[in-house]
């Protein structure tokens, strides 16, 4: 469960006690999936990127993301409807060190 430190002139002392061992910080790799459509993933790696967090070249290729498992159901015409959104995913796997 995460934890929140309250604001204020005591805020030392809610500290988690992993921030107060002197271990030394291990590796842990954290996957982040991103689900949208092109223009949606290709904002938010441009964002996380402006932010510091990521490179755009450690993302994946985007993927198609199959929608219902089939074929879209015809209408009573028998003609398919276009989908209203082709939803795609990316890929990232980032090492972060943990306290």
């Amino acid at each position: 469960m995460l934890q929140y430190l309250e604001s204020g002139a005591g805020a030392a002392s809610n500290l988690p006690p992993s921030a107060n061992s002197p271990q030394p910080p291990r590796p842990e790799r954290v996957r982040h999936l991103l689900y949208g459509s092109l223009p949606a993933l290709d904002r938010t790696i441009k964002i996380l990127h402006a932010l510091g967090y990521a490179d755009p070249n450690d993302w994946s290729d985007p993927l198609p993301v199959p929608q219902g498992g089939g074929a879209p159901p015809a209408t009573s015409t028998g003609v398919t409807p276009p989908s209203a959104v082709e939803v795609w995913m990316v890929i990232l796997t980032k090492t972060l060190l943990m306290e």
